[in-house]
């Protein structure tokens, strides 16, 4: 088995507004003034091309005047695309910044709250309530931060962005589709930067697309209604292909003497092999011997904590593809139906710049271990490369760039350059 089974994704990579947030985003440095003038002098003749555009695919001439035409250049914006983080962002710190005890605790009040709602929700769709709830507390803190960026503005600017043109230029019109569709103001369409909007943080396409009317008003309004945003995300999770009846995953404990080239999300194994090669439940509890298809991912390397993943933990990727993201819903989901956190602490990991991490990558290829374009992003294809390189030196190959890896590596390749 080369993966999980495929499932059919309606947009570009993610379909949810946060998955701009779930990488850092490599581009240019920020913008220089002088580029931000060429932009701004040329973003009115761009909004005269969407403006025909919209009008081609039957957006109403109304809308296409006085909301399109009347469309603001946002700097800002731009800066926000092209930002790029300092550091390389680690598990440990990811992990214990988004599952916590406030989180948690919130959890468990939204899931008392709409307890009712929520079964109705689980019988129609086949995804439990906490689950919904714990999508909700990662992407805006149960509607505490929804973004405050003008939604029309901001798509507009990026569709005149030559980066990412086309996906925004169609997310732009599904926007004024939406606007139109729900009678909504313009004012009242804010969000993040990246055109996510309400309580799910949905994209344009997203909101037209999986949005329902959970509290029976008439309207699907994921600004305002709490039950409209977890229909909706229920709705989308559905459609992505959740399994009902199957959780996302479990932390496991590895034994000594563990193989760690099996592990990555591309080995998919039956249950059965697992629990063949020793790795067990938390407390030592022996897996089922069943033909479920699971696999094994590190993400702190072997000094963390260590889950079994299965075929819903890649539905949650298709709402933001990070698997950092994807462990924080499942742990989050866990702890606010009741189970308690991971048993292994979060492991106190060396801290690397953006840039010592694109070195370090590009010393990989260099020596033949391909981890592909050298980006500072620790995903699948660093994680495999470093491996790989850790097998041929008979170190833990768990995938991770711990300082032993790195300082290896760098050896290898160059007697005056360290990180």
């Amino acid at each position: 088995m080369s993966g999980f089974p495929s499932l059919r994704c309606f947009l570009p990579r993610c379909t949810i507004g946060l998955c701009f947030l779930a990488y850092p985003l490599l581009a240019q440095e920020p913008l220089l003034e002088n580029e931000q003038q060429t932009q701004a002098q040329s973003f009115a003749q761009c909004v005269v091309g969407l403006q025909q555009k919209a009008l081609s695919a039957g957006i109403s001439t109304n809308t296409v005047e006085t909301i399109l035409g009347q469309a603001r250049y946002l700097a800002k914006i731009l800066e926000y695309d092209r930002n790029q983080p300092e550091f390389v962002q680690t598990f440990p710190g990811y992990f214990s910044a988004r599952v916590n005890d406030w989180r948690i605790t919130k959890g468990r009040e939204m899931l008392a709250k709409h307890k009712d709602f929520l079964a109705k929700l689980t019988q129609e769709y086949g995804v439990p309530g906490h689950y919904l709830v714990a999508f909700w507390g990662l992407e805006t803190n149960f509607g505490n931060y929804i973004g405050k960026m003008p939604i029309i503005d901001s798509l507009t600017t990026l569709a005149c962005d030559e980066r990412r043109s086309k996906f925004f230029s169609a997310e732009l019109m599904q926007a004024l589709r939406l606007l139109e569709r729900e009678n909504l103001a313009v004012s009242d369409m804010v969000g993040s930067w990246a055109g996510a909007m309400g309580h799910a943080q949905f994209m344009p396409t997203a909101y037209l697309t999986y949005a329902r009317d959970g509290d029976g008003d008439g309207k699907m309004d994921l600004w305002n209604s709490e039950l409209d945003a977890l229909a909706s995300a229920a709705n989308f999770l559905k459609a992505l292909g959740w399994q009902a009846g199957f959780r996302w995953g479990r932390e496991v404990l590895i034994p000594n003497n563990f193989d760690y080239q099996l592990a990555g999300k591309s080995n998919v194994q039956a249950l059965s092999f697992w629990r063949e090669k020793g790795i067990t439940e938390v407390g030592n509890i022996a897996l089922n011997n069943s033909d479920l298809p699971a696999a094994l991912v590190v993400p702190a390397g072997h000094t963390g904590p260590a889950f079994l993943i299965y075929h819903n933990f890649e539905v949650i990727l298709r709402w933001n593809n990070s698997e950092y993201y994807g462990i924080a819903v499942g742990q989050l989901a866990d702890q606010i139906a009741g189970r308690g956190p991971l048993s292994k602490p979060l492991p106190d990991l060396p801290q690397y710049t953006l840039l010592e991490m694109q070195e370090f990558q590009q010393k990989l290829n260099d020596l033949g271990f391909d981890v592909g374009k050298p980006d500072g992003i620790l995903g699948p294809a660093t994680r495999q490369g470093v491996r790989a390189f850790q097998a041929s030196k008979r170190l833990i190959a768990d995938g991770y760039p711990s300082k032993e890896t790195v300082e290896s590596v760098m050896s290898e390749t160059s007697t005056d350059t360290a990180l």
